[in-house]
């Protein structure tokens, strides 16, 4: 007996068979608001830290989230708007980090965790902090890396006052001191992200030695006291 061909809805039986739904290539993938305004402000964090303000348009945040540019407008109102918000959590994230870790009891290894949790920044959100250290608009005049740096040297004085007045020294130059210790490793680590050697450890462990010993007495080989 020869067997009765099935169409593509019919089983052998003779019944319909359930209908399959195939995705679409290149279909939009669905996202809540809030998964949405995640993967927005993800892209536009990469595209700053690539292009810098300026040089990002909101057709290329929209083209790369795969998006339309009034779903963009609607989360952020604008560029700026986006903007505002991947600088204010970076500004965040790097005080977070930069305060958890600052536990030690001794002066020496204050500064190296400050100086580790800078540098651990650097490495781990490569991206965040190239977006802090570009040339930012001024209507975010107050969330740049300049700003976010002078926060941490106001906690650096704080613990540089203490042992200033503990050593009878004039507390008032503690904030003096604080924004060029601060700087120093600022600096540093934007240098250090281009090269990436020595190790994070190595450089950490001489800006240490830098700003402890001072030129005068430097270690022939510093280590950190904390690591």
């Amino acid at each position: 007996m020869t067997e009765r061909s099935e169409g593509p809805g019919v089983t052998a039986g003779g019944r319909a068979r359930p209908a399959t739904s195939t995705p679409k290539s290149g279909s939009r993938v669905r996202m809540s608001a809030a998964q949405r305004r995640e993967q927005l402000i993800a892209t536009g964090r990469q595209l700053f830290a690539e292009r810098g303000f300026d040089a990002t348009s909101i057709e290329e945040v929209a083209a790369r989230a795969k998006v339309s540019k009034p779903v963009v407008y609607e989360h952020f109102g604008g560029k700026e708007g986006l903007y505002a918000v991947v600088v204010d959590r970076e500004v965040r994230a790097l005080l977070d980090r930069i305060t958890t870790a600052l536990t030690a009891g001794h002066p020496r290894e204050l500064l190296e965790q400050a100086a580790l949790a800078l540098l651990d920044y650097i490495e781990n959100e490569t991206h965040g902090f190239q977006v802090l250290v570009r040339e930012s608009p001024v209507l975010s005049a107050t969330g740049n890396f300049s700003s976010v740096m002078n926060d941490v040297a106001h906690q650096v004085e704080h613990i540089l006052g203490a042992e200033f007045k503990s050593r009878g020294y004039d507390p008032k130059l503690a904030e003096l001191y604080s924004q060029a210790l601060v700087g120093m490793v600022a600096l540093t680590g934007r240098w250090w992200l281009e090269v990436r050697k020595p190790r994070k450890e190595t450089v950490a462990a001489h800006l240490v030695n830098l700003a402890w010993n001072g030129l005068s007495h430097l270690e022939a080989k510093p280590a950190l006291l904390t690591r």
